[in-house]
């Protein structure tokens, strides 16, 4: 008999791919003849290799081996058995395993500990007939085994990224499809600093609700630090095969305001606010044809947000919400989980692991029954354990049960009104905070400022004055001690985050300490100065990595941008957000900016008056983007007069600029001329002058035109651009030249200009300008008559214009489309989506550019003289009676089954 092994251990998982569709295709009886066979081939490599069986559940097993050679070699030897096997109605089994070699914990029969969950979290990344081996366990071994490198993985324990192998060699399959990881699904699931402890109970309860078709809301409900964030964020991890279009998280912690969670929502999607329709109205539409989990985190001060959340369930039939609240959300179709403390022996490896990690010598030895003491006073609550676990660099188990039995007898039991766990943990928060020294407890309760986390550059600005102590010494003795969390920006740049319940815990410091506002003052003033020095290099080739510092930070800004508000310093709100309004064009968060823009310009009296014009700019902008020009002109107006007032010639010049646009998208192009040539005049800076040529180009060919003129202006810009250094705004004046190709006649041009463009707008990622190139590139394909090519470019574009909820692309791609599909002779095909598209016009008051009118005016009545009456009135009254979704998907549906025209 094998005796256990001990020390350093190979752990192999197994089990088998799809074994409940081979149980529905097999039978019982059958599928047990094939279980059983499986199990003897499986045992009989274990045993030749010296494999202690320490688990075999179902159609799973877990083995360990001694050595890493006799585990690879065990598990080649399993494979090439089940390969020559003959198998029940020629179905083989086809069996995954994952190999780790690590120290796990024993705990005859068992092990526990994280190396445990490692080999198991290899093993579930693989598929049938597979074997998957971690660098520990490849570091052990020699030449004799070939294995190909996969490369970095983040498995769904949401750890960091690591090395894995595929053992490969005679008898065993080499191809497979790619790992069941991460990198390889839709999702924006946060990296961990460690794998989830236990819970394997509560995933496969909580996994098991989300698997029925009646349960689309799952609230994970208990007080802070019961653990429901990490809870859900493993359950969705596991659950991220069954969603094709994606598992994403929305950290709502930071916000206050419930108007902000389906902005939130949207930006963490990509969806971006489509004109003339709600926001609400844009993320139902992007949903709509979705198979997707959203795992909203900390909802519990944003519960009149509830039901926007239950109305956008209603309209998208394929979405999934995991919500984690101290509170169930009371709304229909909500099902509840009440997250429970942890399981003894899994409080005890969390208390193992975090004193590990600040004492790696610590072990359990003759502690055991002191740590699990420990864990029974703190009722088994993961924050709490990870608090006093924090303290064994100091404290023996023997020093600090008893400190920490007096402190939660005097803290428990008492006025508070809290639950009785809810006590204890606040309680163990108490206690932590009280053995910090008097500069840090100020620090832990400043740091309670930010929302969304921190950098140090931060913290040094706002949080230093008056402390006596570095910053930089504070984060680290407080992430030492478990209160503070340190990770990773993109930038490899350090980054520091509270726990929401610790973050309130501080909060209640601050507030006592009476240096709230003071503080909160200078940190709304340094977010001012990061927005408006991120201003200016957002127009320039460094804007995409102050976007993304932006984007960071969005959650403090929002903060700052609150307590201007609350605080009665409407000209701070107002420079905050004037600051941040080319940011917000850019994210397609025209809603957002416009709200606060008018809640500071409706108590703006007293403001300055630079400040003033700045922001009345900014929100006409904001306006005109969500197509309502009616509401734009007044806000551009009033700060056109400002702006002459000042004297300011620039502001003047942007104001014309939006002005003009204004007024063209209304069709007063006589009116728009006048304002471009004031415009013009006034324009004195390179950017400027760029500007100005752009309008004047779109004026010509909008108003007048003549597209060879506008060709001229373009290219002039251009080359402006191009000398200034910004290649991206060169870009945009390259798309422009092509259009005026195109409406010029010069197709071939356009074409070839076109297929150029396409790859640089990929490059920028920047979904909307992407669809743009591909559009008119499938229109120039569409006036040369390749059809085919055509249509192709043209599902590129309306595919990108439905992801970011592009109401006006889809519209525009959709007409071509439609004219497409007259040219291929699917005539009935036709009259619906130019049906569609007239419907979804009218609908919206959206005119058609130059190019978009030359496309209806010319195709559709060549379609309609092919298809007689009364057929076309038939398929295009159907049309009609589309939404501009089904339409959409209709074209895109005839587009993917569509073969080119015979010659």
């Amino acid at each position: 008999m094998t005796v256990q092994p001990s020390g350093t251990v190979t752990l192999l998982f197994t089990d088998i791919e799809g074994s409940t569709r081979l149980l529905q295709a097999l039978g019982g009886e059958r599928y047990r003849e094939a279980l059983h066979q499986q199990r003897r081939l499986l045992r009989e490599a274990f045993d030749r290799h010296a494999g202690y069986e320490v688990d075999s559940e179902g159609d799973a097993f877990f083995v360990a081996f001694q050595s890493a050679e006799g585990a690879l070699a065990a598990a080649a030897e399993a494979q090439q058995a089940l390969a020559r096997a003959e198998w029940p109605e020629g179905k083989p089994l086809r069996v995954r395993m994952g190999i780790h070699t690590g120290e796990p914990l024993l705990a005859p029969p068992k092990y526990v500990g994280l190396d445990v969950h490692q080999a198991a979290r290899i093993m579930g990344a693989g598929h049938g007939g597979q074997v998957l081996v971690s660098q520990a366990t490849r570091a052990l071994l020699g030449e004799e085994f070939a294995l190909r490198d996969l490369g970095q993985h983040r498995l769904k324990d949401l750890t960091l990224a690591q090395r894995l192998y595929q053992l490969c060699g005679d008898g065993l399959v080499h191809d497979f499809p790619p790992l069941r990881t991460l990198e390889n699904r839709p999702t924006n699931l946060p990296t961990q600093p460690t794998p989830l402890v236990g819970r394997e109970r509560e995933l496969e309860q909580a996994g098991g609700l989300l698997l029925r078709e009646d349960v689309r809301l799952l609230t994970l409900t208990g007080p802070g630090g019961t653990g429901k964030t990490r809870l859900a964020l493993q359950l969705a991890a596991g659950l991220i095969e069954e969603y094709p279009d994606g598992v994403w998280f929305v950290n709502l912690a930071a916000l206050t305001d419930a108007a902000l969670v389906l902005p939130t929502i949207a930006q963490t999607l990509g969806v971006r606010e489509a004109s003339g329709q709600s926001l609400q109205a844009s993320l139902a539409e992007h949903l709509s044809d979705k198979r997707l989990l959203l795992l909203l985190d900390n909802f519990e001060q944003l519960v009149e947000a509830a039901p926007e959340l239950s109305e956008l369930l209603a309209a998208a039939p394929g979405l999934t919400v995991i919500v984690t609240s101290r509170a169930p959300l009371h709304v229909g179709g909500e099902q509840e989980y009440p997250v429970p403390p942890l399981a003894e022996s899994d409080a005890v490896s969390l208390f193992l692991q975090r004193a590990q990690a600040v004492k790696p010598s610590f072990a359990l030895d003759g502690n055991g029954p002191l740590v699990l003491e420990i864990c029974r006073r703190l009722d088994n609550l993961p924050l709490a354990i990870e608090l006093a676990a924090s303290r064994t660099r100091i404290l023996s188990p023997q020093a600090l049960l008893p400190r920490l039995q007096q402190r939660l007898k005097l803290l428990s039991g008492g006025a508070r009104g809290a639950p009785e766990r809810q006590q204890t943990l606040r309680a163990a928060i108490d206690w932590s905070y009280e053995l910090l020294e008097p500069a840090e407890q100020r620090l832990l309760a400043r740091l309670s400022l930010f929302a969304g986390g921190w950098t140090l550059e931060a913290a040094e600005a706002i949080c230093a004055e008056g402390l006596e102590l570095d910053p930089l010494d504070g984060l680290g003795s407080l992430a030492e001690k478990s209160l503070v969390r340190q990770a990773e920006d993109e930038e490899g740049e350090p980054r520091f985050s509270m726990l929401q319940t610790i973050r309130e815990y501080a909060a209640e410091k601050l507030e006592q300490s009476g240096d709230g506002e003071n503080l909160r003052r200078a940190h709304t003033d340094y977010f001012v100065a990061l927005a408006e020095e991120a201003e200016s290099e957002l127009k320039g080739p460094e804007n995409v990595g102050r976007a993304r510092q932006l984007d960071r930070e969005l959650d403090n800004v929002r903060t700052a941008l609150g307590w201007a508000l609350a605080a009665e310093q409407p000209e701070l709100e107002l420079r905050l957000a004037g600051a941040l309004s080319l940011y917000w064009d850019q994210r397609g968060a025209h809603k957002e900016a416009l709200d606060w823009l008018s809640a500071g310009l409706s108590h703006s009296d007293a403001v300055a008056r630079e400040v003033r014009a700045k922001a009345l700019l900014a929100a006409g902008r904001s306006a005109a983007e969500l197509s309502d020009l009616a509401a734009a002109e007044p806000y551009l107006e009033q700060s056109l007069s400002l702006f002459r007032e000042l004297g300011d010639e620039d502001g003047q010049c942007r104001c014309l600029y939006y002005l003009t646009l204004a007024l063209a998208g209304r069709g007063r192009y006589e009116q728009a001329s006048v304002l471009a040539e004031e415009a013009t005049a006034l324009a004195r800076s390179p950017r400027a002058t760029i500007a100005m040529l752009e309008l004047q180009g779109m004026l010509l060919v909008e108003g007048s035109g003549d597209y060879r003129g506008a060709r001229a202006l373009f290219e002039q810009a251009r080359a402006l651009q191009e000398q200034t250094g910004h290649y991206e705004g060169a870009t945009i004046m390259r798309r422009h030249v092509a259009e005026a190709m195109l409406l010029e006649g010069d197709h071939e041009a356009a074409v070839s200009a076109l297929r150029e463009l396409v790859p640089l707008s990929q490059e920028l990622g920047d979904p909307v300008r992407q669809a743009i190139n591909f559009r008119l590139l499938g229109l120039a394909l569409l006036r040369q008559g390749q059809l085919a090519e055509a249509q192709a470019a043209l599902a590129s574009a309306v595919s990108r214009e439905f992801e970011v909820g592009d109401r006006r692309g889809m519209i525009d791609s959709l007409l071509a489309l439609a004219a497409v599909a007259g040219e291929l002779a699917e005539l009935e095909q036709a009259a619906r989506l130019w049906g569609a598209a007239e419907a979804a016009l009218e609908s919206c008051s959206h005119m058609l550019d130059a190019v978009d009118r030359l496309t209806y005016e010319h195709y559709l009545p060549r379609a309609r003289a092919q298809l007689a009456s009364p057929a076309w009135e038939t398929a295009w009254a159907e049309g009609r009676r589309l939404s501009l979704e089904q339409a959409v998907d209709e074209a895109l549906e005839a587009a993917s089954s569509s073969s080119p025209p015979s010659p």
